[in-house]
Parts: C-alpha cells; structure tokens; sequence
C-alpha cells in the first residue's frame, strides 16, 4: 500500500477555522487601537494649536489671538507677518476652515473684538473627520488645556466651541 503525503481536507479546514477564530478576536481590537492612536493626533494636534496660537498672541499683540487658523500658517516660502504667521505647516493651516490633518478636522477661532482691538481669546477645535477616526472632540482656549469630549454623530454646533463650554469640559 502507498502510503500519501500532504494533508487532508479537514485538516486544512480546522486550520482554516482556527485562523478565522484568531481575525475575529483580532480585528476589533486592531480598530480599537488604531481609533486610539488618532485621538491621540488629535489631541497632539491642539496642543499644538494652543502652542501656536499663544506664541502667536505674543508676536503680534497688536492682533490678540489668531482670527483664524489660517494666518498661523503660510504658503512656501513662508515670510513671517500677522496673515502669514508661518507657525504652523500649510496642511494643518489651510486657507479655509475646517482644515484636515490625519483623520481629524481642526478650526481656530479668534473671539474679541476684532480689529483695530486684539481678540481677547481663541478656541481651537478638533472633531473626527470619519467614523472610524476616533470617539472624542478636542477643544482649548487660551488657558493652554486642551480638553476632551465624547463626539456626536454629527460634527457639534458652534455652542460647544465657547470658551466658557470647553472650560468645562474634561481636561486630557
């Protein structure tokens, strides 16, 4: 009798299963991290964008805060002044809010008076830009504290980026 080598069918299926088993524990958790490691951006990101905005504040105090997250940036070569600040890199400081870096939407707003007097304050805002980008928003104000709460399915309304509702939020 000769004997055959190789395996048989079911044992190629029990492989099969095991390694299915193995994907279906495996890939929720991969999701898990991979949404916690863009929350993580995120949240980098206004950091960031506080760093920013202050230092800008600092620059031009006849400006106050940033209007918008656009005059923290500036096209290359960038030459440093109060609509082309050149602190943050173009991507993240587009002409247009909301500006999208990585899976996170950002926005800058100066709150004061405006011009001729300094804006008195900011709020920087960062919301997911898709569902599997991450379950918080971002926000801070000039106290330096970026702060974290849970997003909706849709992006929040202009109410939760007040000073006063980010403050209370949790800080992260």
């Amino acid at each position: 009798m000769r004997q055959e080598k190789g395996f048989s069918l079911i044992e190629l299926l029990i492989v099969v299963a095991i390694i299915l088993i193995i994907a279906a524990i495996a890939i929720p958790n991969l999701m898990k991290s991979k949404a916690s490691s863009n929350e993580a951006a995120g949240a980098a990101t206004v950091r960031t964008l506080i760093t920013n905005s202050i230092t800008y504040s600092n620059s031009y105090p006849a400006n106050g805060y940033p209007l918008t997250i656009s005059v923290l940036g500036g096209a290359a070569p960038c030459t440093a002044g109060p609509l082309t600040a050149c602190l943050a890199d173009p991507v993240l400081a587009c002409a247009a809010q909301p500006c999208t870096k990585g899976n996170y939407a950002f926005t800058v707003t100066g709150i004061g008076p405006g011009a001729p007097a300094p804006n008195t304050d900011f709020v920087a805002f960062g919301t997911p830009a898709g569902p599997s980008a991450g379950a918080r928003n971002f926000c801070a104000t000039s106290d330096g504290v970026a702060r974290g709460v849970a997003s909706t399915a849709t992006p929040p309304d202009a109410a939760i980026a007040l000073p006063s509702n980010c403050i209370a939020l949790n800080p992260i």
